[in-house]
């Protein structure tokens, strides 16, 4: 027998929740689209509606908005290896960033790629596009600015980056918008910070959370963790702990530690515990033979 408060749901979806009219095949019901509890006929028994449904909306939408927010992603923002397809490592001076196609490829394959390339005396190319690499600084500008004019999401984050590294904050403001609209969480990332500390920007809280809240969402663990402290500066100890374990579980050095610091005051032992195989799991998902001997290879000839 069905629960009466699964009935009033059905029957709510069933009619209009402000006039009580039955959806039929002249009449669309649409969903209120912040909740999804409840269905009007139109515009006008919607705005009608508001203020009686305006509590209970903002409620449930707070908690589909949650529900997102504290799901575990299933990798941080940087994915996998193209080349490979293992997990990138969090340490981005263990990956290269091409500038012809905005890949980001890890020094193992790079490494690989370059010693075959050597070894046939063959012209060295990019691992993934196969374009020929750049010599000059000025072909790799050529190349960015290519990507850029494509809206490559990428492509816009570095180049917002560097307009803000030559202290053009306007612009890089700019690029990091267009970037965080096509999804881009490390743009996201950029952008919270940006309004956080209200740099070229209006310091907006309001905004710097939105941005840290989608980068987090976008598997980013340092925009994460940042949820995490402002969570626990703000006394909200559980949402605070929920942050720090999924960046953990991402293999967040930081929020490991931080939560090690928590043991019995804030988060359990068996929640750490599991957090620590979690953490330690996604570091070992990063390593590799061809990595190992990249990453030695690189820092010898970088010094």
């Amino acid at each position: 027998m069905m629960s009466e408060d699964f009935e009033s749901g059905e029957t709510r979806l069933m009619c209009c929740a402000s006039c009580g009219i039955k959806a039929n095949d002249d009449i669309k019901l649409k969903k209120c689209t912040a909740c999804n509890l409840v269905k009007y006929c139109g515009v006008k028994c919607q705005k009608e509606h508001r203020s009686k449904h305006k509590r209970e909306c903002k409620k449930r939408a707070a908690e589909l908005r949650d529900e997102i927010l504290f799901k575990q992603p299933e990798s941080s923002h940087f994915g996998e290896c193209p080349i490979c397809c293992l997990p990138l490592p969090l340490d981005e001076g263990k990956s290269i960033m091409m500038a012809c196609c905005s890949q980001q490829i890890c020094k193992g394959c790079s490494y690989t790629n370059a010693i075959r390339e050597i070894n046939d005396s063959i012209q060295q190319r990019c691992p993934f596009c196969r374009r020929p690499l750049p010599k000059t600084d000025a072909e790799v500008d050529r190349m960015v600015k290519r990507r850029v004019e494509v809206n490559d999401p990428v492509a816009l984050r570095e180049f917002g980056t560097r307009c803000h590294f030559e202290g053009d904050y306007g612009s890089a403001i700019e690029y990091w918008t267009r970037a965080a609209r096509l999804g881009e969480a490390g743009a996201h990332y950029q952008l919270s910070f940006a309004y956080n500390l209200g740099d070229d920007v209006e310091k907006d809280m309001k905004k710097a959370i939105y941005h840290a809240e989608q980068a987090a969402i976008g598997g980013n663990p340092r925009a994460r963790f940042n949820l995490g402290y402002e969570e626990l500066r703000n006394r909200r100890i559980e949402r605070a702990m929920k942050h720090l374990i999924i960046a953990a579980n991402l293999g967040h050095d930081v929020s490991l530690r931080s939560l090690r610091e928590h043991i019995n005051i804030f988060v359990s032992e068996e929640d750490f515990a599991a957090a620590l195989r979690a953490h330690q799991a996604a570091l070992d998902a990063t390593k590799s033979p061809q990595r190992v001997a990249g990453e030695a290879f690189y820092a010898k000839h970088q010094k």
